[in-house]
């Protein structure tokens, strides 16, 4: 059976965002982040390695290798054929959204606002990345969002720490939450972060 973006969210508390200037890091990262608990990991289209990326990191046991940072068609083809397990997009669009929902792969919308989640709703969706989450209000947005959409579930992405992730954690809304903090260090620091983050989620 297909994993669908529910079970994708409910994996692991943090899905790493991740930044990648270096394919041959790919691997290493990802085996460290993995080895830490954090199963499911979000390589960012912001760098030309990030293709290369998701395939290395597709070769880790164990590992859930999704593309993030996907704005249009063409991009959502390449990492396709990369081997993205699941798409995140920073925003929703109509053009963007049908071809991915009609392959059936996870999909993981950012959403900001009321209009933003009704537009996802329309089609069919239900789970969202609230982002950038901290710049758009915080939890206190989030939670007056939703109120009227007691249907929607959410992953916070953008200013969400490791201080701040329990506080989201903690709002039954929220499945999961993305940070960048865990990737910084030593592979053997990554997987110590990695672990921490991991046990978040209590």
């Amino acid at each position: 059976m297909t994993a669908t973006i529910a079970d994708i969210m409910q994996t692991s508390a943090v899905i790493p965002v991740l930044v990648i200037e270096d394919a041959a890091l790919a691997r290493p990262l990802a085996e460290a982040l993995v080895a830490g608990g954090l199963r499911v990991l979000e390589v960012t289209l912001r760098t030309g390695a990030a293709l290369e990326a998701i395939a290395e990191m597709k070769k880790v046991e164990g590992a859930i290798v999704g593309a993030g940072t996907v704005v249009n068609t063409r991009q959502f083809a390449e990492v396709m054929d990369a081997g993205a397990e699941f798409i995140v997009s920073p925003g929703l669009t109509e053009r963007l959204a049908t071809p991915i929902i009609e392959s059936g792969v996870p999909f993981l919308p950012g959403i900001a606002n009321a209009a933003d989640i009704m537009t996802g709703l329309d089609l069919g969706l239900t789970h969202f990345k609230f982002f950038p989450a901290e710049a758009s209000g915080g939890l206190k947005a989030l939670k007056a969002l939703a109120a009227p959409f007691y249907q929607a579930r959410f992953c916070p992405t953008g200013g969400i720490t490791e201080a701040s992730a329990p506080e989201w954690l903690a709002f039954k809304p929220v499945l999961c939450v993305g940070g960048s903090w865990v990737t910084g260090g030593t592979m053997a620091e990554i997987e110590m972060k990695a672990r921490a983050a991991n046990a978040l989620r209590g």
